[in-house]
Order: C-alpha cells, then structure tokens, then sequence
C-alpha cells in the first residue's frame, strides 16, 4: 500500500503490545494509548508462559531476552498439603520440542521487554491517556483522547483488558463474570528445595502452588473461594494469605516468611467471559481479555491474547481488504480455540468447587494436544 494504514491500539498490556510490534514492523503507522502513567510497568508478581505463548514470543523476535529472564519449566508436581511429593508429570510441549513447556517469568520483567519491544518499532506511544470512539463508517474510526485532541484512524484495536471500555463503546453487551474462586499471588525469594512447578489440591485453600520464575525467584499462590471486596481492606493482604500459606508444607514455610508486605500481594477474582458473537464492530476489533478471559487453571490466558495478537496482525498485514470478511475470518480461527480453554479452565474450578474428583489431568492434556496446532 502506498500510504500505510493507520492504527489505534487501545491497551499497553501483553496483547496490545504485541499487536503494536507486529503491525508496526509491517509497515503500518500505529499509534499506542495506555490508561495507566507507567505503562503497567510494575504491575503484577509472576507469570507461567506456556510453549504457545513462547511460540508467538519467538515469532515477535523477543524470545531470547524471556528465555535469559526466566525459568524454564518442564514438569508439574503434585504434592500434598504437608509438602510430600505425589507425582510429577511431564507437560506436553504445545510450542513444539524446540521450544520449553513453559517458562517462569516475573510479570514486570515481561512487560519490561515488551515495552522495549515496542519502543523499537517506532510506534507512537502515550502513555496515561484514554480515547472516547466518536463516531465511524467504512472507511475508518474518529476519536477523541483524554487530553482533548482528535483524530482518525482506519482501524481500532481494543486490547484493553476485562473491563474494555472499547468493547462497551461498541455495544458488545457482554461482562465478565465471576466463578466463585479468587487468588492471592506474591513475588518471593526462591528457596533452594524449590525445582520445578509443584500444586497442592486441599488443605485450607483449593490450590496451593509456586513456580520459579528465576535462579532466585518465584510467584506463589493459594486460590480459596471469593470473599466480599470490602471485607478484605488491602492493609491485611500479607495477614490473609500468611494465614493460608502457613497451614501448607514442603517448602511453604520458607516462601511464607517473606509474605509481609501487603503492598507486594496481589488479589484477584477469577471471571469468566468469552464473547460468542463476533469480535469486531465496523472497523474496531477487538483482541485478549477484551473478548476472552478465564481462570488461570490451565495458565493460558496470556497465551490466548498472544495468540488473537498475531493472528490479527497476519491477517492485517495479508493484503486483504479491512473489510466485515477479513475480522469474521478472524473471529472464526480464533474462537473454537479460545472456547476451548476457556470452557476447560472454568470446568476445572467448578470441580474443585463442588467437590468433584473430575480427570483434571485428562483435560489438561486434551486441551494442550490441541493448543499443539498452530492457531
């Protein structure tokens, strides 16, 4: 094309970063906005990246800076509430055998490198602004931003997050709903006993876990039913998850003495959504969180958002008219796929919810023998 395309991405997290990169080195002319001032650059304890998620990291060129930040993960161990070992079973490598199962990575550290990423690629960035859609037709998108400036687009992208703004603007009716379940997750020193992914099903909370996410870190974590917001003050975070963590053994009491800061601890409710209807209004797409999340039972929401990111940005950047067409094509390789591991993470909470010995490990392994396939 001769004037290359211009394009708004609305959200700085991981899949509007990675939507901006790809685009970007494609030629086009894109613009970034981020509500938060820093860029989400201290939000957030670990993240578990699986062999899918490595797979589109690769392919955005920023594979070797994660594989040098983070831990390779390869097996999950099972033990109970005491710390004794139960099983370990080897996880599929769903981003092919050149690629690690998974891979441990402090979540500021990812989102360091993806904003270097971003900066590279001569995208505009802007940091702490917000957009109001105005108006659009065939042709394009008209906006309005926080700091009262305007402009036109020929195609918006909503990356951001679970409660998109964007996805209300465009009147995608649906909302995020809660499962029942919450998690408390914080960013500790790594004690030595410490070698792989190990959870725990019981005890006090539903899950107990860690993962190594460096020679000398990890995230933990304990999953418990949702309580009201308002009953948990964030002065007690360190209180609330201390007491859970302390009934667990193995290497619990290690992690459990550097729980003490409830500035450092992250709670969150699990939801569920997945947006049935297509993705995209005119010429506003819609990408990750904005149409899709889950609980992190099968540690694929990353992913997921990864992977709507580069299959946009290849179907973008194909030659095709931005027309209806190009964003059903979109939507219908995207959504059998996100069904999937959104039906299957939920379908794992409810089991520990009601008490139910279901084949957790079965549906693990038949959700990663397909998220094998390129998506």
């Amino acid at each position: 094309m001769s004037t290359p395309s211009k394009v708004l991405v609305i959200g700085g997290g991981t899949a509007g970063n990675v939507a901006t990169v790809l685009l970007s080195r494609a030629g086009l002319a894109v613009d970034l906005i981020e509500a938060e001032p820093d860029w989400n650059a201290t939000t957030g304890s670990g993240i578990t990246l699986q062999g899918n998620a490595l797979r589109v990291l690769r392919e955005l060129g920023v594979w070797e800076q994660v594989e040098a930040s983070g831990c390779p993960c390869g097996e999950l161990g099972i033990t109970a509430p005491d710390g004794t070992l139960l099983v370990v079973d080897e996880d599929l490598h769903t981003g092919g055998e050149d690629l690690p199962v998974a891979v441990g990575i402090q979540r500021p550290r990812l989102q360091q490198i993806l904003m270097d990423a971003v900066r590279a690629c001569g995208a505009t960035v802007r940091p702490g602004t917000t957009a109001q859609i105005l108006d659009q037709d065939t042709q394009g998108v008209s906006v309005r931003f926080s700091d009262g400036t305007e402009d036109h687009y020929d195609l918006v992208i909503g990356a951001d997050g679970l409660g998109s703004a964007t996805r209300a603007a465009i009147g995608i009716t649906d909302k995020p709903e809660p499962t029942g379940m919450a998690i408390w997750r914080v960013a500790a020193p790594r004690p030595a006993a410490v070698i792989r992914n190990d959870l725990t099903y019981g005890g006090p909370a539903y899950i107990a876990g860690y993962c190594p996410t460096g020679p000398d870190t990890i995230y933990a974590y304990v999953v418990e039913d949702s309580r009201v917001r308002a009953a948990v003050p964030p002065e007690s975070y360190a209180d609330e998850m201390r007491f859970l963590t302390q009934a667990y053994g193995g290497a619990w009491p290690e992690i459990t003495r550097h729980i003490t800061d409830p500035a450092k601890i992250n709670y969150t409710w699990f939801h569920r959504l997945l947006v049935e209807d297509s993705w995209h209004r005119g010429r506003v797409v819609l990408i990750g969180d904005a149409v899709h999340c889950c609980p992190p039972t099968l540690a694929q929401g990353a992913a997921m958002s990864l992977e709507d990111a580069l299959v946009l940005a290849e179907l973008l950047t194909s030659g095709r008219e931005w027309d209806a067409k190009l964003f059903q094509t979109y939507y219908a390789r995207r959504i059998p796929r996100v069904r999937a591991v959104v039906d299957a993470s939920v379908q794992i909470g409810e089991w520990q919810q009601d008490g139910v010995r279901g084949d957790m490990e079965g549906l693990r392994h038949r959700t990663a023998n397909l998220l094998r396939e390129l998506p």
